[in-house]
This record gives C-alpha cells, structure tokens and sequence, in this order.
C-alpha cells in the first residue's frame, strides 16, 4: 500500500499492521509527531483518500470534531488500502531527511534515583544538524526503538546529552542501569520531532517553559540555546515532580537562575516531605496561580500525557494562543506498556 503526500510529489510505502508514521519514518520522512502514543495530537493530518484502522480503538489525541473534520493520527491510524494525507511537510530536503548513525556512550551520570544522564558521541566525520527541543530514537533489535530527547543544544553538540528514566519492565533501561554501559555502541535515529524552539517574530514575547519529570530535557535544549546565544527573551521555568529526591536538576537550575537575569525557575512537587518549603501540587495549576492571563507568552510543555491534556485545557480558557502553544508528550513505548501489564499480572 502506498501513502502520498498531497504537498509534494513524496511517498511512501505502509505494511498492513504499521502505522503510517512509522513507514514514514523508515522511509526517512520526519511528520510532525510527539509521544507516538495517541495522546498529544501532533501527528494530526487530513485523510483526503482511503481509509483507516485503529486497533486500539480511537486515539484520545482525536476530538469528535476533528474526526468530522477528516483528521486522523499518523501514530495509530493503520492503512485500509492507498492513502493520499495532507500534514504539514519540511521546508527543505535536508530537514526531512533522517540519518541513522552509530555512537557510543561516552559516558554516564547517575543525575537521581531513577534517572540517568546518557552522554553519546557520534562519527566525528557526520554532521548532525538538530534544533533545540528535537530527540533521537535509538534502536532496539527487532526494528524497536526507544525516543529520548536531546537535552544539549545545537551550539554544543560534541556530545549529544540525554536523561533517560529507568522504567519498570523497560527493555532498554533495564539494561541501562543494570550495567555500566560506557563504551557501549548504540544506532541513533535522528533528529525527529518538531518540538522545537520559534525564533521572536517582532518584539520578542516572553516564554513560558513547563516540564513534568524528564519532560525537562528538550526544554533545557531551548533555554541554553536562548541564554548562551544572547538571544533576547524572558523565560520562566516551571518545572514538576513527585519528591525532593526527583529534583535532579535542582541546584544546577537555581545556580543559573541566580546568574541569568532573564531566566527565573520555580520548582513544583506533587508528593513533598513536610519539610519542603517550596511550591506544591500539579505543575500545570501552579502556572495558573501566578498568571491570570496566558496571551502574552510563547508556551512550551513537555511531560506525560496527563500533564499535556490538563495544561492545553486549562490554559486556553486562560487566553493561551492555539498556535504559541507548543507541547511534547512523553509516553511509554507500545511494547514496555505490554510487558509493565504482564508484570502486574504475574504479582497479582
């Protein structure tokens, strides 16, 4: 079956049980996508031609207006038959295509409990041209891949900085934290995503920056990208976890916050001790207390799909603009979901 793409003259082949992003993917089209679960709705594109399936019913990521209005998720949605799509397309040969590189962890730093900085150098002779806010897959046997966004920026890119959270029943991170994996070799795919920091169109506004959990990573791409190019924006960090021992940024944020005039960083914690004497609560509700109004800001959010749901909801009712709304949702992958749901079953 074949998929074309209704700006270009571009397509791509699709398997029967493959979602049409991931063939776009292996055919080195970079779609616009996020959490590859169904979830944030960045995969959104109108079905001109054809038909498709869902196997898992619905995405969430899809309104009843939206399905009226002929969209469909490119994550979930599986080919009935020749498709012609509309979405939006890269300007430019090069930002489309992906490149497959090996590299090698360079090395490893335990930054909390659960949560591993991965640095990975790649061949000095490749170039690997990314923007802030973008990830890379590395990938498993069996065609399996694992998303991981790219914590460093362009500007510093010797080595490719990502923060990588142990998952119960995850194939890659188990493995990870297990054993010292320094020296390992590891494929990368990439850059994809298009989460991505927008250049000031006029008067620079001010950005709003929330993460929930290692949703911090592509966000710490765009604010050092800003700060260290002496680009003229204000920012604010919101930034939320569980307990005090999930603040494994913490020092390093406030000491930047001390020297950065234009940046400020607020901690926010779900689950805190009785001794934490900083904000509580959901990371999304703490933004709404300090701003009444939300038109004024660029937004960019990145954590789970729960947080992304509740902060694009919320904060359109407050005057946040659709298209100064930039999110990425972090989801586990189809096959760890599997595996996490075996383990429960075998406990219980």
């Amino acid at each position: 079956m074949r998929v074309s793409l209704s700006k270009s003259d571009r397509s791509f082949s699709v398997a029967p049980e493959q979602s049409v992003l991931e063939a776009a993917l292996d055919a080195g089209l970079n779609l616009p996508h996020s959490c590859k679960g169904g979830n944030c709705g960045a995969c959104r594109a109108r079905l001109l031609q054809g038909e498709v399936r869902y196997p898992n019913g619905r995405p969430l990521g899809l309104s009843d207006a939206e399905v009226q209005e002929g969209y469909i998720l490119l994550c979930q949605a599986r080919a009935a038959g020749d498709l012609s799509i509309e979405t939006v397309e890269m300007s430019t040969p090069e930002e489309a295509v992906i490149k497959r590189l090996p590299s090698r962890i360079e090395r490893m730093q335990a930054l909390s409990h659960d949560v591993m900085g991965v640095f990975l150098r790649l061949p000095a002779a490749e170039s690997f041209n990314f923007e802030p806010g973008q990830y890379v897959d590395i990938m498993l046997p069996g065609g399996r891949r694992r998303s991981f966004s790219i914590a460093s920026p362009p500007h510093d890119s010797r080595l490719l900085e990502l923060h990588i959270r142990r998952v119960a029943g995850g194939e890659f991170t188990e493995a990870l934290f297990a054993a010292d994996a320094r020296s390992a070799l590891l494929s990368v795919e990439g850059p994809l995503g298009r989460f991505v920091y927008k250049p000031a169109a006029g008067e620079p506004a001010p950005m709003l920056l929330v993460g929930g959990g290692t949703g911090l990573a592509p966000l710490k791409s765009i604010f050092r990208h800003v700060i260290e190019n002496d680009l003229d924006r204000e920012m604010i960090l919101y930034w939320g976890v569980r307990s005090e021992r999930d603040l494994y940024a913490h020092g390093e944020l406030e000491d930047l916050a001390r020297r950065t005039p234009n940046f400020r960083y607020r901690a926010v914690l779900s689950e805190p001790s009785a001794v934490w004497e900083g904000r509580r609560g959901w990371v999304h509700e703490a933004v709404l207390h300090d701003f009444e109004r939300l038109d004024a800001a660029d937004i960019y959010a990145s954590g789970p799909p729960a947080m992304i749901a509740a902060l694009r909801r919320e904060f359109e009712l407050r005057g946040a603009d659709p298209a100064r709304l930039f999110f990425d949702s972090f989801d586990y992958a189809p096959d760890t979901l599997e595996r996490q749901r075996m383990m429960a079953a075998t406990k219980s």
